[in-house]
C-alpha cells in the first residue's frame, strides 16, 4: 500500500484529535472514571486505539475507539455494493463509539464517521467516501429526547437530514423483530456527492454535533431514581442491542472480516444483558408505550406534517 494520501491525511490529523477531545468531554460527564487505552497493530497493515471505560458515576462502560487499517483487498462487507472494487487496494479509517449508562432513563447511544479510499487495479485516482451518523437507543420513552435529538441530526446534516433520517430508520432495524433498534438519528454511507471538502465537511458536522446532543439527554435523565424491575428491563433491551450488531452491524462484519482487533470491534456490546422466552410489556406501562410508540420510524420534527 503506497503512503497515505493527502486526503487520508486530512482525516487521520481531524480524528486523532477528534478522539483526544471526546475522551476528555466523557471523563468530565461522567466524573469517576477514565479510560484505559490499548494500542494495536494490524498484521496485514495499520492498527488503531481502542479506549474503554468501565464502572463510572454515569457510565457502566462506555468505548471511543480510533482504527486506521489498509489491505490489498476490501472485505465482502465493504464491497457488497460496490462490486467493482473486489480484490483492490483500500485505506479505512474511523471513529466508533458506544455507551451503555448505569441509570436505565439515561439512553444507549452510539456513533460512528468513517473514511474509505481505495485503489483501483488501473492505477487511476483514488475512489474515496465518507460514512457515519449517530443514533440513540432509549429504555424509556422520554419525547422531548427524542426530539432535541433529532433537532441535534436536522442540524448537523441540513438538506441531508429527510434522507439520512430514513436510511438511519432502515438501517438500524431488527428484521427478525420487526422493531427499530431505538428512535434512530442519521446514518450515510458511500458519500462523496459534493466532492471532498463538502463530503469531508459533512463528516465533521456529524462528529462534531453528537456529544452536545447526547450530554443534554444524560444530563436531564440521570439523576432520576430506579429500581430492579427498570434495571432489569434495561438488561432485556440491550439484549436486542446486541442481537443486531452481531446479526446486521456492517461494521463489526467489516472489522471481522478485514482482521481487525476482535476486543475492538466487540466493544460495543454491553457488560451486563439478558434475554427472557416470549417476554411481553404489561399494557399501560412506560415499557409498552415504548414498544408502541418509539421503536418504529416516526416523524419526531413534524417534517412531514404528522405528530
Amino acid at each position: 500500500m503506497p503512503d497515505p494520501s493527502p486526503q487520508t491525511m486530512q482525516v487521520l490529523e481531524f480524528l486523532n484529535g477528534f478522539q483526544d477531545e471526546l475522551c476528555g468531554q466523557v471523563e468530565s460527564l461522567d466524573g469517576k472514571a477514565t479510560f484505559h487505552e490499548d494500542g494495536w497493530d494490524r498484521p496485514e497493515g495499520g492498527g488503531g486505539r481502542s479506549r474503554v471505560m468501565t464502572g463510572g458515576a454515569l457510565f457502566e462502560k462506555a468505548g471511543v475507539n480510533f482504527s486506521h487499517v489498509t489491505g490489498n483487498q476490501l472485505p465482502p462487507s465493504a464491497t457488497a455494493h460496490r462490486p467493482e472494487l473486489t480484490g483492490v487496494s483500500f485505506v479505512a479509517t474511523g471513529i466508533s463509539l458506544v455507551f451503555h449508562p448505569h441509570n436505565p432513563y439515561v439512553p444507549t447511544t452510539h456513533m460512528n464517521v468513517r473514511y474509505f479510499e481505495a485503489q483501483p487495479e488501473d492505477e487511476g485516482d483514488p475512489i474515496w467516501w465518507f460514512g457515519g451518523g449517530f443514533d440513540l437507543t432509549p429504555y424509556y420513552p422520554f419525547l422531548e429526547d427524542a426530539v432535541s435529538w433529532h433537532q441535534a441530526a436536522q442540524q448537523a446534516t441540513g438538506d441531508h437530514y429527510p434522507a439520512f433520517k430514513k436510511w438511519c430508520d432502515e438501517y438500524f432495524f431488527l428484521k427478525h423483530r420487526n422493531e427499530t433498534r431505538g428512535v434512530g438519528g442519521v446514518f450515510f454511507d458511500d458519500y462523496n456527492a459534493d466532492g471532498f471538502e463538502d463530503s469531508f465537511g459533512l463528516m465533521r458536522s456529524v462528529a462534531e454535533a453528537f456529544y452536545p446532543a447526547y450530554a443534554e439527554i444524560a444530563g436531564r435523565r440521570r439523576e432520576i431514581e430506579f429500581g430492579e424491575a427498570q434495571r432489569e428491563f434495561q438488561l432485556l433491551r440491550r439484549g436486542r442491542y446486541v442481537e443486531f450488531n452481531l446479526v446486521y452491524d456492517r461494521g463489526t462484519l467489516f472489522g471481522l472480516q478485514s482482521g481487525g482487533r476482535t476486543e475492538s470491534i466487540l466493544m460495543s456490546l454491553p457488560s451486563l444483558v439478558r434475554w427472557e422466552y416470549d417476554w411481553q410489556p404489561e399494557p399501560g406501562t412506560p415499557e409498552a408505550e415504548l414498544y408502541a410508540d418509539f421503536l418504529k420510524p416516526r416523524d419526531w420534527l413534524g417534517l412531514e406534517g404528522g405528530a
